[in-house]
């Protein structure tokens, strides 16, 4: 499988660290991951918005790695923050574990989740070669 990181001259660059698209040669296995909240698997779910990220994150980790891919596979990522104020938080996670070529990625304002207590949501959609051993 090859990935090709599309951030076109021709358009304004990305606001911030990812790819305006990310095109996928076939033939490809995908997982297209639920959206993932900052909950342990022991129902905690901590205050800071960073702490919410990384659990996001290391939940997405968890199906990816049940489905034979990682947070390596990831080709797109939407996230969805309450608050302005959360951006940075969740942005700092995000670029430490996806480096350049970043997957594609949208990052919108909400006004709120299940619970109150739930700062960012996530979801993710990764692919693999589907000859590639996991």
């Amino acid at each position: 499988m090859t990935l090709h990181h599309l951030v076109p001259a021709t358009i304004r660059k990305p606001f911030a660290k990812y790819s305006h698209g990310v095109r996928v040669e076939a033939p490809s296995d995908l997982i297209f991951c639920s959206g993932q909240l900052g909950i342990g698997p022991d129902d905690t779910i901590p205050e800071d918005a960073a702490a919410q990220a990384e659990l996001c994150f290391a939940n997405i980790a968890a199906i990816l790695a049940d489905g034979g891919m990682s947070l390596a596979d990831v080709v797109r990522i939407n996230a969805y923050v309450t608050d302005r104020g959360f951006m940075a938080a969740y942005m700092s996670v995000r670029d430490r574990l996806f480096p350049a070529p970043s997957p594609a990625s949208t990052l919108m304002i909400v006004g709120g989740f299940t619970r109150a207590v739930f700062k960012i949501e996530i979801e993710v959609v990764a692919a693999r070669s589907s000859d590639r051993v996991a």
